[in-house]
């Protein structure tokens, strides 16, 4: 990424948080989820994507990683035995709480995600300070691992058009999701059965998957899922999705 922003032409563009959500209303034919499809009529244009591309029998794999519950090692084992690689989504405090996690998953050949430093709203901080909290982490990354982030993913899904301006003069490509579900508090688990129904019910072509690593469920379903999704002709591959650059 160049980290070069220009925030006049940024301003231009709205500052207010678009409200989304997957929902659960999918297309009969092909499964996908239609509200990230209007989506992404209307924000790829920033680098942002919500769904993948139909037709290319590919789908994407995505952790968030906010903190450390002891499920991380199970999931790298599990994609290291099924041949699939992920994005790793983390923040700066994780990257610095778990450097052997962090070069487990360059090593292993998975991408790590800029999940932020502070993991602010970027849509409720200045443009300056949501830029700030993006380049903390990708500094870090850079001086640390000599790992250059692409991959970016606002807190809470948050967004503006403003900020996804910001992401992409900074080089960043936007990765949103086009299913996710209920996963991330610890304690309120729905259960392996449970989850592996609610994961598999929405698998569709073009599918970007957000789970959160701190879940029991995800760890304990993720080869069952991995396998579900490849029996329906679907390829889970490293995230391949091309840069759109801002517009001069």
């Amino acid at each position: 990424p160049t980290m070069s922003t220009d925030f006049d032409k940024i301003g231009a563009h709205s500052a207010n948080q678009v409200k989304w959500g997957p929902g659960t209303q999918r297309d009969p034919e092909n499964n996908r989820t239609t509200d990230t499809e209007k989506l992404q009529d209307i924000y790829g244009k920033y680098s942002a994507y919500f769904i993948a591309p139909k037709d290319t029998g590919k789908f994407y794999l995505t952790f968030d990683e906010g903190y450390e519950n002891g499920y991380t090692p199970t999931i790298l084992d599990v994609l290291k035995e099924k041949k699939v690689k992920a994005v790793f989504f983390v923040t700066l405090p994780y990257a610095k709480s778990h450097p052997e996690l962090i070069q487990r998953m360059i090593d292993e050949g998975h991408i790590i995600g800029n999940h932020t430093n502070h993991h602010w709203n970027p849509t409720q901080v200045s443009l300056q300070e949501a830029k700030s909290d993006i380049k903390d982490l990708h500094d870090y990354m850079l001086e640390n691992y000599q790992y250059e982030m692409t991959l970016y993913r606002p807190p809470e899904g948050a967004f503006s058009e403003q900020t996804l301006a910001l992401a992409q003069q900074m080089g960043y490509t936007t990765v949103l999701w086009s299913f996710a579900y209920n996963d991330w508090d610890p304690n309120n688990q729905i259960g392996d059965q449970a989850a592996l129904q609610r994961t598999t019910t929405y698998t569709h072509e073009g599918g970007i998957y957000l789970l959160h690593a701190v879940s029991r469920d995800n760890a304990h379903i993720l080869g069952a899922l991995i396998d579900q999704i490849q029996d329906k002709g679907l390829k889970i591959t490293k995230f391949d999705l091309p840069h759109i650059p801002a517009k001069p």
